[in-house]
């Protein structure tokens, strides 16, 4: 299994949709921000200006690309979008509501059909992140949900944890053996 590059860096799951609101799996179906995410976007926006962000590295599919362009244009900074960001497919999952499914789903127990097993999810998400966390930095990855969690599984945190729509969170690797990571949220604005 591919370990997290120990490099700190800055994570910013995308705003708000529709399907968000409504606590539906979307996985690769590709549903744009609502208002409320567009106003997250801006938010996180501001709450990244000085945060001396060099590099961004986003999913390609809309709702992420739109909340990294937002931020890109407030840092005056280019995107660089990465495939390998993308969400997992939720095969027959997708559109519906997160239930227990979920869970199993990111325990290992079961995957749903279509959909893309958690260990592999686990390892494209470590791979593009240490893709990105290898350019210079500070580098701020614009992503999703259910990669994060992964990425999460992987850095020993517990992964099956709902990450905020469009809140920066800043990612530090252990200082030392047996400490883990630290995911600190930057300050939004109202």
């Amino acid at each position: 299994m591919t370990e997290p590059n120990p490099v700190p860096f800055w994570f910013l799951r995308h705003g708000e949709t529709d399907w968000n609101a409504r606590m539906l799996s979307q996985g690769r179906v590709d549903i744009p921000l609502n208002p409320v995410g567009l106003a997250q976007a801006g938010r996180a926006a501001e709450a990244l200006v000085g945060k001396g962000i060099r590099t961004i590295h986003s999913s390609t599919l809309g709702r992420a690309r739109v909340t990294a362009e937002v931020v890109a244009a407030r840092l005056n900074l280019p995107v660089t979008f990465d495939e390998n960001l993308v969400e997992c497919a939720f095969g027959v999952q997708e559109g519906q509501e997160m239930s227990d499914w979920f869970t199993d789903w990111v325990a290992g127990r079961s995957t749903p059909e279509g959909a893309e097993p958690f260990a592999d999810l686990r390892e494209r998400a470590v791979n593009a992140i240490n893709h990105a966390t290898a350019q210079p930095g500070p580098v701020l990855v614009v992503a999703h949900g259910a990669l994060w969690r992964a990425f999460r599984q992987a850095a020993g945190l517990p992964a099956n944890i709902r990450t905020p729509n469009a809140l920066p969170l800043w990612v530090e690797p252990p200082d030392a053996p047996g400490e883990g990571w630290r995911m600190t949220p930057a300050e939004l604005g109202r």
